[in-house]
């Protein structure tokens, strides 16, 4: 028992290791690439508009002097003072002036220092708009920006626009630098990043983990099993306490059964039975406490994704124009669900099964939420089932969720006697001489032998030798049943089939509903 717990432990460390870490760089990466990509944006963006409104400082000077001197003498002097500009400023690669009237363009004047021409679609385009538009130019040289400035005041179908065309080969380098120092960075603290997971993993999960398996192996070596020494508020130290809580119900019972055995020696005939019966009850809770043990482990790897879906149903139940059989399948997700963390929680709370949660419901409640859930198996066989309720039957005080549990583990084993396919009747009678009510789940599949009808609720006895930890299934639903004070009967004949019968007290209240 314990070398296949140690065994799981241990797979179970290197696959948390493995997962934290690659989600974390996945993750560091993801988001570093993301916030760098806004940030380049962002900064490319000022650049940009830091260029923009220089071209059009120059653009509005010299739509100006064309506005207030369009003569000939008044463009010469506008052509020399435009080469003027291009040649002091070394960030200018081209000034013209366009002149667009109903459809025609016309170049007026500009100057240059290097070979262009505009495409006269963009010209046209700047006809229809009042605001400046830029675009970006790779040119022999290097990367431009284009300015395309409608002079303000003009009417559209005759006005000027003045192109101009500036070097971006700074903001080139601006942002190729920018690129290599967020590569490093992001680099440099992602490695700082991982270094410090690496240092907590030790002190969160890894010093635990060795103290678990110290004292497991220490327990292994000994006559008896060793605490474990974890005093903490997390996982580790509910799963310290759920195996020390383990480990003193062991003591205990195996401290009964040594002084019991003392005392052979005088009432051998006598306590034989007893002493029987007693270690039956020893490897029973070794194994169901083991059991236990294995699920809180898991507990915690259950609960995040269980989350998800039902959070994920209840956003889709807040949908409107859902069928009515969608609708309610939906609804029995989120239902299954919480029933699925509750079970969580209690494993993860105490080694004792919570007081059932009782109210009032009826037979086609319980029904109505319980075969849904048995539809995607049936889906895959030949088996069909059919429903006959008597709907005199008055209202039980249950706990559905345990209710709920009994039904699917009986229809469960009826589908695994039949892989051929075959029948199953689900029935409810009511017994008024009684008090009860008999619900009664009957499958046409291989049936039981009378010896096996004799352990079919022995805890992990299964007639499947090959399929792994079984045989929990009619022992779960025998206790169920006891704890609503009621009782299960089976028959079975071999090849002919197998009927489970639930007999379940009415309760004064429902006597009354009904």
């Amino acid at each position: 028992m314990f070398n296949k717990l140690l065994q799981k432990i241990i797979s179970y460390n290197s696959t948390v290791k493995a997962k934290l870490i690659i989600l974390t760089v996945a993750g560091l990466a993801l988001t570093m690439a993301i916030w760098g990509f806004i940030q380049l944006t962002a900064l490319d963006r000022i650049l940009v508009d830091m260029q923009v409104k220089r071209l059009e400082g120059v653009a509005e000077t010299v739509g100006t002097f064309y506005q207030n001197f369009p003569t000939k003498r008044g463009l010469t002097a506008l052509d020399t003072a435009m080469k003027d500009i291009v040649q002091a400023d070394m960030r200018l690669a081209r000034i013209d002036i366009f002149h667009t009237s109903r459809g025609n363009i016309d170049y007026i004047a500009g100057a240059s220092r290097v070979q262009y021409e505009w495409p006269d679609n963009i010209i046209a385009k700047a006809m229809k708009s009042n605001d400046p538009d830029y675009i970006r130019i790779d040119m022999e040289s290097g990367p431009a920006l284009g300015l395309i400035y409608p002079v303000p005041g003009e009417p559209k179908d005759s006005r000027t626009i003045v192109a101009i065309i500036g070097f971006s080969r700074t903001n080139a380098e601006i942002m190729t630098r920018a690129n290599r120092l967020l590569i490093l960075s992001s680099a440099g603290l992602l490695l700082v990043i991982l270094l410090v997971l690496g240092i907590s993993y030790g002190w969160i999960i890894g010093h635990p983990l060795k103290l678990i398996i110290a004292t497991i192996d220490e327990s292994q070596k000994g006559q008896y099993i060793k605490h474990i020494p974890i005093v903490r508020q997390d996982e580790w130290g509910q799963l310290a306490d759920h195996f020390n809580m383990m480990a003193a119900e062991i003591q205990q019972v195996m401290a009964r059964n040594l002084d019991l055995t003392r005392h052979l020696e005088d009432r051998v005939k006598e306590e034989t039975l007893k002493v029987v019966h007693l270690q039956k009850q020893v490897d029973d809770l070794q194994q169901l406490t083991a059991l236990g043990h294995l699920t809180a482990n898991l507990a915690h790897d259950l609960g995040t994704p269980l989350h998800s879906i039902a959070g994920l149903a209840k956003l889709l139940l807040e949908r409107e124009g859902w069928p009515p059989d969608v609708s309610h399948k939906l609804q029995l997700i989120v239902q299954q669900t919480q029933r699925l963390d509750n079970v969580i929680q209690n494993v993860r709370r105490a080694t004792r099964m919570p007081e059932p949660h009782f109210e009032m419901l009826t037979i086609q409640n319980i029904l109505n939420e319980t075969l849904p859930l048995v539809e995607p198996v049936m889906q895959k066989t030949a088996v069909s089932i059919n429903v006959d309720i008597d709907p005199a039957i008055p209202h039980l005080y249950l706990d559905r969720y345990r209710i709920q549990t009994a039904l699917f583990n009986i229809i469960q084993n009826s589908l695994e006697a039949m892989p051929a396919g075959g029948k199953i009747t689900v029935t409810a009678r009511a017994m008024p001489a009684e008090r009860m009510a008999a619900i009664t789940v009957s499958d046409t599949g291989q049936g039981m032998t009378q010896e096996m009808l004799d352990k079919a609720c022995e805890p992990f006895y299964s007639s499947h030798k090959d399929e792994g930890m079984r045989g929990l299934g009619l022992a779960i639903v025998r206790d169920i049943v006891k704890t609503h004070g009621g009782r299960m009967e089976i028959q079975s004949t071999p090849h002919r089939g197998t009927s489970v019968t639930l007999f379940l007290p009415v309760s004064d209240e429902g006597a009354r509903i009904a």
